[in-house]
């Protein structure tokens, strides 16, 4: 096995500018460039901002309890004494146009797991809570990484993981309630292992702090950690920064070298596969001599950031045409259709409900 090398402080900058001059980062850590050079993938460390305001809280969770549409997977609950809470433990069945679907959160059964010791985690907030949705494009584009949202709610003395490690660099925003952190050193291997740390591994504790409402807490990727409830109903956003894999490097090399490779996706028969292959072969040790190591490191970290199309729009790009638009385009788009406005709107509605009524 080979030591892990230690970050430098150009890991942490992304493709077209650096982090130091990103507002979001200042307002958590204060100088951004102090805390690349000395924390960054370094160390773990507790920030106190001026304010913090998390797109996230207890006040949200409830509104998504009330909008009835949360539901596994995006809810969970866990601890860490290898119990495992069955998600009929904290989610009810609905019936819809005569079939159950089952999974959908009750918060009568998640309150009664909290008070028994259990962690409610919500999985990816950034896919389906707006105003989170916003924050992780932001933070994502200023350190040029993949960025996710979860939220735990944690009681006295709860404790929703055991001691793991996370593939990803990860900012807690403590929101309510008190927690205390325990985060151990990194790895000492290079193929280190992800989730819980075995029974006869032991790692050195450098970090135990309480975080209160406001607080900002920074672990390190790989480092070993762990987090108690202390006071209160204890509950915070967790936003994981992903770095580059392995998987990431060669999905990314595989794109550099067929890039412009024009071949037909299915040939037919074995003359026209081998003249495929020769072709291909041809291409790729072309393409092999023209690119560098940090060619294929900018590659993979913009593939990493570049976010599917279902779950948010590219900065470049208009978003998509709401529906209140598409109903005023509709009107307007009309054959006779003067200006529109609500009433040729609600006219279209109309018409269009009068005819899906009729057949017509």
């Amino acid at each position: 096995m080979t030591t892990m090398e230690p970050p430098t402080r150009s890991s942490m900058e992304p493709p077209a500018e650096s982090p130091v001059e990103s507002p979001k980062l200042a307002n958590w850590v204060g100088d951004v460039e102090r805390f690349a050079g000395n924390q960054w993938q370094r160390e773990p460390a507790v920030f106190t901002p001026e304010t913090l305001a998390s797109p996230f809280d207890l006040d949200e969770l409830d509104a998504a309890f009330d909008s009835g549409l949360l539901r596994t997977p995006y809810l969970e609950m866990v601890r860490s004494d290898k119990v495992t809470v069955p998600p009929a433990a904290y989610t009810t069945s609905r019936l819809v146009s005569g079939a159950a679907h089952h999974g959908f959160a009750d918060r009568a059964k998640v309150v009664a797991l909290l008070r028994a010791g259990a962690t409610l985690l919500l999985r990816y907030v950034d896919q389906w809570h707006g105003p989170t949705r916003d924050l992780v494009a932001r933070l994502s584009e200023e350190t040029g990484r993949h960025v996710e949202a979860f939220f735990f709610v944690t009681p006295v003395g709860g404790q929703g993981l055991a001691v793991h490690r996370d593939d990803a660099d990860v900012f807690v925003l403590q929101v309510s309630g008190h927690k205390t952190w325990y985060v151990h050193d990194a790895p000492t291997v290079a193929d280190w292992s992800l989730g819980e740390l075995p029974d006869d591994e032991r790692s050195k504790l450098l970090l135990q702090s309480v975080l209160e409402p406001g607080s900002v807490l920074y672990v390190p990727r790989g480092f070993a950690h762990r987090a108690v409830g202390a006071a209160g109903l204890s509950a915070h956003l967790s936003l994981t920064i992903r770095d580059i894999s392995l998987q990431d490097l060669r999905t990314a090399l595989e794109q550099e070298l067929t890039e412009g490779l024009g071949l037909p996706a299915r040939p037919l028969g074995d003359a026209a596969i081998t003249d495929a292959c020769a072709t291909l072969l041809s291409h790729v040790r072309a393409r092999l001599d023209t690119i560098t190591p940090e060619d294929l490191r900018l590659a993979a970290r913009a593939a990493q950031t570049r976010q599917p199309v279902a779950q948010t729009e590219t900065r470049t790009e208009r978003p998509p045409e709401t529906l209140a638009e598409t109903a005023r385009n509709w009107a307007a788009d009309a054959p006779g259709a003067g200006r529109a406005g609500p009433m040729s709107v609600g006219r279209t509605w109309r018409r269009l409900r009068d005819a899906a009524r009729t057949g017509r």
